[in-house]
């Protein structure tokens, strides 16, 4: 009977290439159990996390530095009303009559004075910036320009009291004249047109003025 002498090399070439194999199967088995492992952990914590909202705050507060900014404004005048009066006054004397004409001419400024402006007065309700503004007044007793004061007829002589005493009279007859009910009016609605401009300017949407 013959015999097979190359059987014993065969089997020296076969046997590194079982291992070979063996090896193989073996990384394959253990990324397969890696991979069932890594989807089952990533689908337990994507059942049990709790979904996340991002919310985006988009409400504008007023801050204090921006409520001191604008109180800093003080004096706001939005209305100025210019007159002129002339004033006359007789003295009569023995022989003849002294007599004192004269022009003043005044500028009378309605505003606010946020110096004026109680605690709170800008603040945020909701979404809404609200003003509250100090009354309209007249911002300075000193309206009349002395510079431009002119005597249209002079006669005599007169005292500072006589001449003072013209002064007040224009005064009086100024603020009569100016200080009406519809002249308030006016500056009390040009000034919540004009302030709600500016908080409009600094970002506020929606705004009140009272």
């Amino acid at each position: 009977m013959k015999q097979n002498n190359n059987s014993p090399r065969r089997n020296i070439f076969l046997m590194p290439l079982r291992m070979l194999i063996m090896k193989i199967l073996l990384v394959v088995v253990l990324v397969v159990v890696v991979v069932v492992v890594a989807r089952h952990y990533i689908n337990k914590v994507s059942s049990t996390s709790t979904m996340t909202e991002v919310v985006k705050d988009e409400k504008i507060d007023i801050t204090p530095s921006q409520i001191r900014s604008i109180e800093q404004i003080g004096e706001w005048s939005f209305l100025e009303i210019n007159d002129e009066e002339l004033i006359d006054t007789v003295r009569h004397g023995f022989f003849s009559d002294d007599e004192l004409v004269r022009i003043y001419y005044g500028t009378l400024r309605l505003g606010i004075n946020l110096k004026d402006a109680h605690e709170g007065w800008l603040a945020m309700q909701g979404d809404t910036l609200c003003a509250i503004l100090p009354p309209v007044r007249l911002l300075d007793n000193n309206f009349i320009d002395e510079a431009r004061t002119r005597s249209f007829i002079e006669t005599g002589k007169w005292t500072h009291q006589d001449r003072k005493a013209m002064y007040n009279r224009a005064v009086q007859r100024m603020r009569r004249r100016c200080l009406t009910k519809k002249n308030y009016q006016a500056a009390h609605d040009n000034a919540r047109v004009q302030f709600e401009q500016m908080l409009r300017s600094m970002g506020y949407d929606k705004v009140k003025v009272e």
